[in-house]
Formats: C-alpha cells, structure tokens, sequence
C-alpha cells in the first residue's frame, strides 16, 4: 500500500476511481458514478451526506474510498487539497462572493509583502537597463507579453523569451551584465527553469513568482511574491498583473520625459498609420 501511495497519480481522486472503477461492487460503482458527476462533494460533502445522496450507508462509502487506494475520505479530501496548492485545477463550491474575496486577499497579500523601496529599485534598473529580457512560461507568458507592451511604450529594447517555436539558449548566451532580466515563475514550473536562472546571474535579476518559489531567492537580485491562489479551480493571476501595472507606473516616473516624449511619438504613428479605433466612434 505505502508503494502504491508513492504514485504521483494517487492524489488524483477522480483518476483513482477510474483505475479501480472496474473491481468496484454495484454500489462502490453508483459511488463513482456520483463522484464523477460531482468531484467537488470529495471536498465539500461529508461521508454521510455522500452516501444520502447516493442512496447507500456511510459505512460503504468509506469501504469505497479504501477500495479505490485511500485510508479514508479524509485522505481523499486531503489529497485533492495537496494538488491545488500545487497549481492543479481542482472542482470546488467556489462562488463569484468568494471570488471577490480571494482576489482582495491575494491582491492584499501580495503588495503588504513587497516593501515600496523594492519596487522603487526594480523601476530603477527597468530605467536604465540596455535591454529588458522578460521571460515567462506556461501561464506567466501571457503576464511576460503585457510587461513588454507596457514597457515598450516608454522605453526602448524590451524583448520576450522564449519566442514562439524558439529555444532559449541561443538568446540566453547573448545576455551581459548590462541587461535586467525579468523571468516569471509560477507554480508548475517547467524543468528548465532553474536551468535559466542557473544562467542569468551575470545580469541583474528579478524574479516574480507565487509562495512555491521562494527558495529560488538565493539565484536573484530581487524577488517578489505574488499570491494567485485560491479554494476555485484555477489560479488567478490578478495580483501579477497588477504588479506589473505599478512596476511599470513606478518605470514612467523614473524615465520622466524621456518616457513622455517616446509615448507622444508613438502617439503620432498610431494616428499616421490609423491602427486604433477613433475614440470619437
């Protein structure tokens, strides 16, 4: 038992159920059937309210949850807790009221950890950096891609890595003690990412990640902790982008008009080209 515990799979109730879904009796079948239509009662329901619903006694569903490889339904309940702190999308009872919340938290959270001097000192070196490397995988791409668009309208050289189809190591290489570095890093990293950081610490580096990669904090110049957790399904990524905002905000400033001036012209190619919308319409 404690080897098929070791299983990386195990802590997945509803992959579980599926594996051992065949030796199961007619009623530890109804049970699955249940639970498989509603994962979120693991977590919300208690045995007997599983078994009133299912139309069976508390005893056969704690026997199912030992047939299906857990101790308990606690086990079962703990596991699926064990993979959402872990990043792994979990069903939950989560209303837009807690929604609301957890973003508030998270939000609260993540700026009551970061002193302002730190984000003063981070602006700084996006200032008067040669060149600003962001780089982001999986779910932090899309938070490294608005960091440049951001950047871009008030400074020049600001790139994202890695490019679409592209690997990194031929833009790695290239990187020198005058770039500042910005690499994302959110639970579920991949397994090249200590490998990158491993190979950026001749530039001034700043890495912005959730709770999980704090003991990354050694590799980097700065590090800033964004909360994106909570009790719904998927993590929200809210409280970085609204880092990103004020670190870009904080970037402005220190550029003053130099950032002024770049905005204007870029302004006036937006209207020579005629890319946007006429905000008359």
């Amino acid at each position: 038992m404690t080897k098929k515990r070791a299983d990386k799979s195990q802590n997945d109730v509803l992959e579980q159920i599926a594996q051992h879904y065949a030796t199961l009796s007619p009623a530890g079948k109804a049970i699955a059937h249940y639970l498989q239509k509603n994962p979120i009662a693991v977590l919300s329901q208690s045995t007997s309210l599983i078994a009133e619903n299912v139309g069976t006694s508390k005893a056969t569903v704690s026997r199912f949850f030992r047939q299906v490889g857990f101790e308990s339904h606690q086990q079962a309940r703990a596991s699926l807790t064990t993979l959402r702190e872990q990043g792994v999308p979990i069903a939950s009872d989560n209303n837009e009221k807690h929604h609301f919340d957890s973003e508030v938290q998270n939000l609260a959270a993540s700026f009551d950890g970061i002193a302002v001097e730190e984000l003063n000192s981070i602006a700084t070196l996006l200032a008067n950096a040669g060149q600003v490397t962001l780089i982001g995988f999986r779910n932090a791409y899309p938070i490294a891609l608005h960091f440049r668009q951001q950047l871009k309208q008030i400074r020049a050289s600001v790139r994202v890595l890695p490019l679409p189809g592209q690997t990194l190591s031929e833009d790695i290489i290239d990187l020198t003690d005058k770039d500042v570095v910005v690499l994302f890093g959110f639970r579920r990293r991949t397994r090249q990412f200590k490998f990158v950081l491993e190979n950026i610490k001749h530039c001034k580096t700043v890495l912005i990640t959730d709770p999980t990669g704090q003991g990354y904090k050694h590799f980097v110049d700065h590090l800033l902790v964004s909360h994106i957790g909570s009790d719904a399904p998927f993590d929200s990524y809210a409280a970085p982008m609204s880092l990103v905002a004020t670190l870009c905000n904080l970037t402005y400033t220190k550029l003053g008009l130099t950032a002024s001036k770049r905005v204007d012209v870029i302004t006036e190619i937006y209207k020579q080209m005629d890319e946007l919308e006429d905000s008359e319409r």
